[in-house]
Order: structure tokens, then C-alpha cells, then sequence
């Protein structure tokens, strides 16, 4: 059956500007029966990694937050700790960096909670009995929160292939125990012939799982001064991949076939733990702009692969987000980007990025499990 998903482009006039479109969006897509009367609404947002520039502009999340105080709810902006080196692993430096990046009340109208508390521990083990977790772990503010809206910023992903409705709400919203166990196989292998022995990946990791050590002499250097190389401890390790994205010389890799398949599968299943209770109090919004090819997690943001494209919005999470890739993937690919000159950068814009993963296995397993359809109409307003 198919799932109706709401879309807006970015036009705008005299008579209505994009806040208006926001709003009229939002509507139709059904917040009011969303919205319980008096009752607390969750915003889970990605509040940006200091140094990125890509993630949702909060202007243009302060017509979202007045409807639903329309609506008679009570509107809080959340998002739960990380498990990388970073800007938002507790919730000191996570609101330092919301209010730098301009989530402030002055600016919203609406508190900032960490939804997983002080250190990253306040969390509900939620019983969901699914193929890989049998509970998942999830910020508690999520939790217990009445009503639940995902705004999300589109865009590629190093593991997940994308990141939309399912990655904001299933890894966004889990507590760091949570986060561990999504990410619990997905441990990157040292490629020994490109180790240069820098240590940026030790210094990037917040675990301690990443030492370096004397080369080996039957272990070729990619280059003359490259006495070292890096060894990753696979008990230590939780799987979070900062340290890939982190190293210059792509020295770092997954098993890509075995890994991600059940890393999504991990994700969807924690989506499902995020949403239960209130399956049908929850509303999925996408902003399809600045479409970066990586995670807002990262201190900077590359070019978009495509122009702006609008904002979507729907019930349903997983129609949500294939209507935003369709979306995307309908887009000539940017000249601009790093998806220049390749050759699948005009039919499938995360192949053009991340040839090795089959991105579409998150959606279908997700149908599969009862989260959603990948089936659905667009509505263009």
C-alpha cells in the first residue's frame, strides 16, 4: 500500500515565503493529528558537528515549532549524545554547539534537551524482540515524550548510504549504548601497504583502540619515512568509523559485503524501538538541501552533489526516504562535487559515491519489518 509523502520546492514570492511553506507543509502532512494536546513533542534534530555548515537552518525550524504549539503540543528540540571524538559527546559540549551553531531559545521559541542526559546513560531499554536486538537502548527524552517529529537533513553516508528519517530517528535517538551496539560490527581493518603510521586515526579515536607500532620489515612502506603502522583493537573497538573518514591516506576499510548489511538492519531495528508506542504520533520531515556526500558529524561539509531540491514530509519514514532519494537521484549531478565525472552519478548519486554499498537494503528491510512502505504518492502542494 502505498504511503502519501508531501513535498514543497524552495520557491517563494511576496505572498508566500518559505516559512509559509514550511508551515502549510507540515500541515498537510498531518501534524495536528500528530500533536497530543498538552502533551510533550520531541523534535529530533542533528544540531551539526561544529565546523559543518550543511545541517538544517534553524530559522527554518521555527515554523515547524510553531505549528505544533498550535496544535497544542509542547515542542522541545532534542538529540542524543555521540560515541566519536567530537563536539557532541556530552551534553555540555552538545548544547555549547547547538547555541554556536544558533539553536537558541531566543531564535526558536523552544528548550534544548539532550535526550540522553548528562553523559550519554539516561536511556530506556525498549523491548522490540526483532531479528538482531531484542531491546533497544533509547534516549529516555525520546522515550517519553508524547509525539515525536524527525526533521532531517538529506544527505550520503559512509555506512548507512544515506541518511535520512530512519538514520535520524534509529541512530540519532539511541543513547550512546545504543549507538555501540548498532555500530557493534562494524570494525575497520588496517590496509598495511597504505599506512603511512600518522597517527591522526589514534588521535581521532575516543576509545583507545587504535596504537601504533614498529612496521614489520615483510610489511612494504608506502613510503621511505613510514616506520610506523597502525594496529586496531578489535575488542576495544565500537565500531563508530570516525577514524575512516579521519584518515588521509584510506589506509582504513570494512568488510563492506558482511558489515553494513546488518549495521542497517541494526539501525532500522532501533528505529522501530524509537517509535513504538507512539507509531502513530509521529511525523517524518526531510530537507533535501545542501546535499552533502557525508554525515553532518564531520567538522566540515563538501560541496553539494545536487542543487536544493524542496522538503518532504510524511507518516511514514521509510516513504519519506525513498521518495528522497527518487528526489535526488532525478537531479543532474553537480560539476561542483566529487561526484564529477562519475559514471553512475546520473541514474544513482550514492552509488556515485559509495560504489560498495547497497543502499537500498535499509529501505527494504525496514518495509520488511513493518516500518513502513516503499511504496508511495507524491503530493506536490
Amino acid at each position: 500500500m502505498s504511503s502519501p509523502v508531501f513535498f514543497t520546492d524552495l520557491r517563494a514570492a511576496n505572498d508566500q515565503s518559505l516559512l509559509d511553506k514550511i508551515s502549510n507543509l507540515v500541515e498537510a502532512a498531518g501534524i495536528q493529528k500528530v500533536v497530543k494536546k498538552r502533551g510533550l513533542t520531541a523534535i529530533k534534530i542533528h544540531f551539526g558537528e561544529r565546523g559543518n555548515t550543511a545541517f538544517i537552518r534553524p530559522v527554518l525550524v521555527r515554523p515547524v515549532i510553531d505549528v505544533i504549539a498550535k496544535a497544542g503540543g509542547k515542542p522541545f528540540l532534542t538529540d542524543a549524545s555521540t560515541l566519536y571524538v567530537g563536539t557532541r559527546g556530552n551534553a555540555v559540549d552538545h548544547l555549547t554547539t547547538a547555541i554556536l551553531n544558533g539553536f537558541a531559545y531566543s531564535t526558536l521559541q523552544a528548550p534544548l534537551i539532550i535526550a540522553d542526559g548528562l553523559d550519554g546513560r539516561d536511556e530506556v531499554a525498549v523491548p522490540i524482540d526483532l531479528k538482531l536486538c531484542r531491546e533497544a537502548y533509547i534516549a529516555s527524552a525520546v522515550v517519553r515524550a508524547d509525539s515525536l517529529v524527525s526533521l532531517a537533513h538529506f544527505k550520503l553516508h559512509e555506512a548507512a548510504g544515506f541518511g535520512g528519517a530512519i538514520k535520524n530517528v534509529g541512530m540519532g535517538a539511541a543513547s550512546r549504548r545504543g549507538k555501540m551496539a548498532q555500530h557493534s560490527e562494524v570494525a575497520p581493518a588496517v590496509m598495511q601497504n597504505k599506512c603511512i603510521g600518522c597517527g591522526i586515526c589514534r588521535d581521532q579515536c575516543a576509545h583507545g583502540a587504535i596504537r601504533l607500532e614498529d612496521r614489520p620489515p615483510d610489511v612494504p612502506r608506502p613510503r621511505e619515512d613510514a616506520a610506523k603502522i597502525a594496529y586496531i583493537d578489535q575488542v576495544l573497538c565500537v565500531g563508530c568509523a570516525g577514524c575512516i573518514h579521519a584518515c588521509p591516506q584510506g589506509a582504513l576499510a570494512i568488510d563492506w559485503e558482511k558489515d553494513l548489511p546488518r549495521f542497517m538492519e541494526r539501525m532500522v531495528e532501533y528505529t522501530a524501538g524509537a517509535v513504538k508506542g507512539k507509531e502513530k504520533r509521529c511525523l517524518f520531515v526531510n530537507f533535501l538541501t545542501q546535499i552533502s556526500p557525508a554525515c553532518d558529524c564531520y567538522p566540515f561539509a563538501d560541496a553539494p552533489i545536487v542543487a536544493d531540491i524542496g522538503i518532504v514530509a510524511s507518516r511514514d519514514p521509510v516513504a519519506v526516504d525513498q521518495a528522497s532519494i527518487d528526489l535526488v537521484n532525478a537531479q543532474p549531478p553537480l560539476d561542483s562535487s566529487c561526484v564529477k565525472g562519475c559514471p553512475d552519478a546520473k541514474s544513482d548519486k550514492i552509488r556515485a559515491v559509495y560504489p560498495n554499498i547497497d543502499w537500498r537494503h535499509q529501505l527494504a528491510y525496514a518495509q520488511a519489518i513493518g516500518l513502513g512502505s516503499m511504496s508511495y504518492d507524491l503530493v506536490r502542494l
